[in-house]
């Protein structure tokens, strides 16, 4: 076999040459195109998180206006409507030292009473719309304290207890709205209901699950009593915080647990 004259070899590695060069220049155009695909995807990547950021700033500013408000609220209530009840409630005081007619001092006494639930109601709206109570252990504190002080005036002694709670467990609001809610209806039905002498309150928390428990010592409910307004209220409360309220007959009693995840 004859060799290939110089002119087809020189022809031959240009051809060859050219060819790597094509591929090199093709590898060197993909890259670069992947490259700035690359950096474009990452651009945007950069764009959307700044606009998240955007979102989350403006979202942020407006709870912190939103919170300013109810402190705002909050004062003007303990300023005008304190220092309106409890002048209402003093002057009723004096009448009343004065009015010597029996159905009078009566009419006094509710007017007295009245304003005190004023007080109260008051007090808890105070409580509501101040920010800083927005978590589990300012929550249960706050809990004690209502059904000690709404219980004082009864027959039924109030125990307490706390597993495994971590206090500075942030929760909404409104969930510490509505708890306390179904906490208020679960005390007043006991009261009214139940003929107990005992009340115990059980907070458990177990991660991101917390459960209140009220339970007491009373007569239970008839299995032929139809459920009333005020179960279903706590069910409904429950369901709008994607939570669970249970309640069951015990030997004796009754409880009712609330689960909610915070």
């Amino acid at each position: 076999m004859k060799s290939l004259p110089s002119e087809i070899k020189l022809i031959f590695l240009i051809a060859l040459l050219l060819v790597v060069l094509l591929a090199a220049f093709t590898i060197f155009v993909v890259l670069m195109y992947n490259r700035k695909q690359l950096l474009y995807l990452k651009e945007q990547q950069l764009k959307e998180a700044e606009h998240q950021n955007q979102l989350l700033q403006k979202e942020l500013e407006k709870q912190k206006v939103l919170e300013q408000e109810r402190e705002r609220i909050s004062h003007d209530m303990h300023d005008d409507l304190g220092a309106g009840i409890s002048a209402l409630k003093l002057q009723a005081e004096f009448l009343k030292q004065k009015a010597e007619d029996g159905d009078l001092q009566s009419d006094i006494d509710e007017l007295l009473k009245t304003s005190e639930e004023m007080n109260i109601s008051m007090r808890e709206m105070l409580w509501s719309l101040n920010s800083g109570n927005d978590t589990l252990g300012r929550f249960i504190d706050y809990a004690i304290l209502y059904t000690g002080n709404f219980l004082k005036k009864t027959k039924i002694v109030l125990h307490s207890e706390c597993n495994d709670i971590i206090a500075e467990t942030s929760v909404s609001t409104e969930m510490r709205c509505n708890l306390f809610l179904c906490l208020k209806e679960a005390v007043n039905n006991v009261y009214k209901h139940s003929h107990a002498d005992q009340l115990k309150l059980s907070f458990s928390q177990e991660k991101n699950n917390f459960s209140m428990k009220i339970s007491d010592n009373g007569i239970g409910i008839p299995d032929d009593q139809p459920k009333g307004n005020g179960l279903r209220n706590m069910k409904r409360r429950m369901n709008e915080l994607s939570g669970e309220c249970h309640i069951s007959s015990e030997t004796p009693g009754t409880c009712l647990v609330f689960k909610i995840t915070v």
